[in-house]
C-alpha cells in the first residue's frame, strides 16, 4: 500500500510480519506502558468502511461522537463511503479553524449533514438521474428493477456484456459535483491538526494506495468510490485506480505509521458473518460482496493480532513495535436485514433511519466501551475475525 506524502507502508496483498508493524524512529517516541484510568479527553484514529448508502450509519457514529464532546481526533483512514464520510467531517473542522469557530465540533456535524442531505437531494431528482446517481452507491442499481430477478439469475452473463465504457461513455459522476459543492480540498492539505488518509486500488497492480497530504484532492475520493461496474476507472499522474474496497475497507496501517495515537475505532459496516446460506442470486451476490470488501480487513486484523501476541509475550521491544488498542462500532448486525440493493438507495427515510441506527450504536458503546480507550482494546481481534485460521507465532 503506498502512501503519497509518507513512506511507503507494506500492502495487504503481500505477507505482513512484525517489522511491518514497526513504529519509524523518526516519527514516534518510545510507548509509555497504558495508564489505568482513561484520559479525560483520549485522542484516537477513525478507520470508517465503506459500504454504500449503507455509510449514512458511519454519519450518525461520528455525529454521536462529535456530539458527546469527550473524544479528540488525529487521524482519519476511510474507504468509498468511508472516504465521504472522512472529507466531510474533515471539512466541517477546517472550516471552523478558518473562521475561529468557538464550536468546530458543531461545525463538522453540520458539514456531515449538509454533505448526506445533498445526497438525499440529488437523488430525488427525475427518474433518469436518480439511477445513474443510485449506481454510485454501490452499482446494482438495477437489481431493484422489475427486472432485477433476471439480471441476478443472469449476473456472470451481464458483468460480461456490460461497461461503464459502453453505457456511461461521457463517465457522468455526481460524486463530483457534491464534492465540488461541499469540500475544500486546499484547506484539507493544509490542515495538519487532522491528518486524512483515503484509499484506492491500483488497477495496474491490486494493490491499495493511499492519498493524504498534499495528494487528497477530488480525484482521489472517486478513485476510493469508484465501482468499477459503474464507472470508468480514475487518472491520477498516469495510474487508473478502482474502489478501495478492494484492497482495503478500511486501511488501518496508515493509522499506525502516521499517527501517534495508539487507538483505532474502527466503524465497520460490511457483517462478517451470515447466519443463514444464501441461495438466491441477490443473496448470493451480496454475501460475495461482504466476503470480499472484507478480506483487505481481516488481512490487517491478522497482522495486528501476531505483532499483540509477540509483544505480550516481550519477545518484541515495545519501544519499536506499536501495541494498537483497537475498538469497533459494529453495524454489521444492524444493517443485515437490509439487503444489497439497499446500497444504492439514497431514499430520505433510509439515509436517516441509518444515521439514527449509527448515533445508538455509538451511544451504547461510549456508555459500555469508553473506559477502554487509552488501556486496553475492546476487540477480541482472535475470536471476531480470525477464528480457526490463527497460526501459533513462531520467531
Amino acid at each position: 500500500m503506498e502512501n503519497h506524502d509518507a513512506p511507503p507502508p507494506p500492502t495487504p496483498s503481500t505477507p505482513l510480519t512484525p517489522s511491518s508493524l514497526e513504529t519509524p524512529a523518526a516519527s514516534s517516541s518510545p510507548l509509555s506502558p497504558a495508564p489505568h484510568a482513561p484520559p479525560r479527553h483520549p485522542r484516537i484514529n477513525l478507520a470508517l468502511q465503506g459500504g454504500g448508502s449503507h455509510g449514512a450509519f458511519t454519519w450518525g457514529v461520528l455525529d454521536a461522537l462529535l456530539e458527546d464532546g469527550r473524544i479528540d481526533f488525529e487521524g482519519i483512514s476511510g474507504t468509498s463511503a468511508g472516504a465521504m464520510n472522512a472529507v466531510a467531517m474533515a471539512q466541517g473542522f477546517a472550516s471552523a479553524k478558518a473562521r475561529n469557530s468557538a464550536d468546530p465540533r458543531s461545525d463538522a456535524r453540520e458539514s456531515l449533514a449538509n454533505f448526506w442531505e445533498s445526497v438525499i437531494e440529488m437523488g430525488s431528482l427525475t427518474q433518469t438521474q436518480r439511477d445513474v446517481f443510485d449506481t454510485l452507491f454501490g452499482a446494482i442499481g438495477l437489481m431493484a428493477s422489475p427486472a432485477g430477478s433476471w439480471i441476478n439469475s443472469m449476473a456472470t452473463e451481464w458483468t460480461k456484456a456490460v461497461s461503464p465504457y459502453e453505457i456511461n461513455p461521457l463517465d457522468f459522476n455526481p460524486l463530483r459535483q457534491l464534492l465540488e459543492k461541499h469540500i475544500d480540498f486546499d484547506a484539507l492539505q493544509h490542515n495538519k491538526a487532522l491528518k486524512l488518509f483515503v484509499v484506492a486500488t491500483r488497477v495496474s497492480t491490486g494493490k491499495a494506495e493511499v492519498f493524504s497530504g498534499r495528494h487528497l484532492t477530488a480525484k482521489a475520493v472517486l478513485a476510493s468510490a469508484c465501482l468499477p461496474t459503474a464507472f470508468q476507472a480514475i487518472e491520477i499522474d498516469g495510474e487508473h485506480y478502482w474502489d478501495g474496497g478492494y484492497s482495503g475497507n478500511p486501511a488501518i496501517h496508515p493509522l499506525i505509521y502516521q499517527c501517534e495515537s495508539r487507538d483505532v475505532l474502527l466503524v465497520q459496516i460490511n457483517p462478517m458473518k451470515s447466519p443463514d446460506l444464501p441461495t438466491t442470486g441477490a443473496e448470493i451476490m451480496d454475501r460475495i460482496s461482504e466476503i470480499t470488501f472484507n478480506a483487505g480487513l481481516i488481512a490487517e486484523m491478522r497482522a495486528i493480532d501476531f505483532v499483540k501476541r509477540l509483544l505480550a509475550e516481550g519477545k518484541l521491544d515495545p519501544g519499536r513495535y506499536k501495541d494498537v488498542l483497537l475498538h469497533r462500532i459494529d453495524g454489521g448486525d444492524a444493517l443485515r436485514s437490509y439487503d444489497g440493493a439497499s446500497k444504492t438507495s439514497t431514499s430520505s427515510t433510509l439515509l436517516h433511519t441509518l444515521r439514527d441506527l449509527g448515533a445508538a450504536a455509538t451511544k451504547h458503546w461510549l456508555s459500555h466501551k469508553f473506559n477502554a480507550l487509552g488501556v486496553h482494546s475492546s476487540v477480541h481481534i482472535q475470536r471476531d475475525y480470525l477464528d480457526d485460521l490463527r497460526l501459533p507465532a513462531k520467531l
